[in-house]
């Protein structure tokens, strides 16, 4: 094989390896971020919400597991917001006018932001769409789950019981 070859693929090698560790994981502190919220344009900025348990739920208004998550994550959100549950949404769609589409059907009184630029999916690296992230009250992520599933619901609501 020639040279430049195997340097090619040592590189993509070392790049598939970077990659896997840079995947935010439970254990793993939550990286700060802020944003303004779609509906109202206050600021979103999740240092403020350190001492509350947090679900940061990346999503879009393509994604079909989407649609059915944010409903069961409203419910649980309305279930648990006084216990010092917060949720943020943050979609993931190329413009807000999608995000705000679909929310116009999709209807939760949790904050939902545009990332407009991913700069907070780059921080948290969601595997898929959606991807829900919950996070103790001192700042680290204890639950990673990837898309939605019909038991999903149950799951999330026992892993954010358990830590409240």
């Amino acid at each position: 094989m020639k040279r430049w070859m195997v340097g090619f693929f040592a590189a993509g090698a070392a790049l598939l390896v970077t990659s896997a560790v840079a995947a935010l994981d439970p254990g793993a502190r939550a990286p700060a971020f802020d944003g303004r919220a779609l509906a109202n344009a206050q600021r979103i900025d999740l240092a403020q919400h350190r001492g509350s348990v947090v679900v940061v739920d990346f999503w879009a208004s393509w994604c079909e597991p989407c649609a059915e998550a944010m409903p069961a994550l409203e419910r649980i959100y309305q279930r648990y917001r006084g216990q010092g549950l917060v949720v943020i949404g943050v979609s993931e769609d190329r413009t807000a006018d999608n995000a705000r589409g679909f929310l116009s059907r999709t209807r939760v009184s949790f904050p939902v932001m545009h990332d407009a630029d991913h700069s907070v999916a780059n921080r948290f690296s969601p595997p898929t769409m959606p991807s829900t992230y919950i996070i103790d009250r001192q700042g680290v992520v204890r639950h990673v789950h990837s898309g939605f599933r019909g038991g999903d619901a149950a799951t999330l609501e026992r892993q954010i019981r358990e830590l409240l």
